[in-house]
């Protein structure tokens, strides 16, 4: 089956009024993007932002009341379009499948690959070392190729896990909590509020044969099991906002691991944990910062 897509562009305070009426005029879905290269890295709390020029995208169905639908939506923003709208057929995906076009096996720090599902590295397949992650991030994000998964998969590599517990909190597809069990945790604990995340963590779990040992749950809901390694990987804000809870999550001796911390940030996340833990000096990869470090034995 395929879908007719309009496209529009706008300026950000005309949005609302686009897509209300875009969602009234018949739209099966609208979205609306970054129109130029305006990222929005994070918001202040409470705030709902937008780019200063947006992409409102519109699906109808292709048949012939679809198009009218999508005929009238495109003249009725008028003189409020910065842009032609565009109508274009979109032909029906796997959507869930097209990570994999970009997803090649890739080795973090010196013995972790994270691999798609059946592929194997053949320079390194037979390498005893070697700890294979089978990953299927399903709608979930995080195949570890942004810099900030990079980083904590580098970190989790270079620890010695053996019977440990890790807590992943803001686990999205599972793959630190994965990585961990597949370096040798005893357990894992992976927690996120995206009941969509905590069930491709789960199935890929299943496929890397560590579901046994693996606790899928929700923020709401936790057991409270201390955990020997806390990892993170979210935003600064959302971190420091978390500090207690991360803190709390750890045993006596408890090693710490936070990312999703822009470099500039790294200072003030640090704050917020420094008189719990002794932290290192952030680890960087393209602007984008880890801090880790062990709790303190007399804070």
């Amino acid at each position: 089956m395929s879908w007719l897509q309009l496209s529009l562009v706008a300026d950000r305070d005309d949005a609302p009024l686009i897509e209300m009426a875009l969602e009234n005029g018949g739209a099966l879905a609208v979205t609306v993007d970054d129109a130029g290269d305006d990222p929005i890295l994070e918001p202040d709390p409470g705030a709902t932002p937008l780019w200063r020029r947006v992409r409102i995208t519109a699906l109808f169905e292709n048949d012939a009341q679809g198009e009218m639908l999508a005929r009238a939506a495109a003249e009725r923003p008028g003189g409020h379009s910065l842009e032609p709208p565009l109508t274009t057929t979109l032909d029906d995906r796997p959507w869930e499948r097209v990570w994999l076009d970009d997803f090649e096996p890739t080795c973090f720090g010196e013995r972790l690959w994270i691999c798609p599902q059946g592929q194997r590295p053949p320079a390194v397949s037979v390498d005893t070392r070697a700890v294979f992650v089978d990953l299927d991030p399903g709608l979930a994000f995080g195949t570890g190729h942004h810099p900030t998964t990079a980083l904590c998969l580098r970190w989790l590599d270079g620890l010695d896990l053996r019977g440990k517990t890790v807590l992943d909190f803001g686990c999205g597809s599972g793959i630190l909590a994965i990585a961990a069990l597949k370096l040798g945790a005893a357990t894992a604990i992976a927690v996120d509020h995206d009941a969509q995340a905590l069930e491709a963590t789960f199935d890929n779990a299943c496929a890397n044969g560590v579901s046994e040992r693996l606790i899928v749950e929700h923020p709401d809901r936790r057991t409270h099991r201390p955990a020997d390694v806390v990892v993170a990987n979210i935003l600064a804000g959302p971190l420091i906002e978390l500090a207690p809870t991360l803190i709390a999550a750890g045993t006596s001796d408890a090693l710490l691991g936070l990312s999703g911390i822009l470099a500039h940030q790294a200072e003030r996340v640090a704050a917020a944990y420094s008189e719990q833990f002794a932290l290192q000096p952030p680890e960087v990869l393209e602007d984008w910062a880890l801090l880790s470090g062990v709790r303190r034995s007399d804070p």
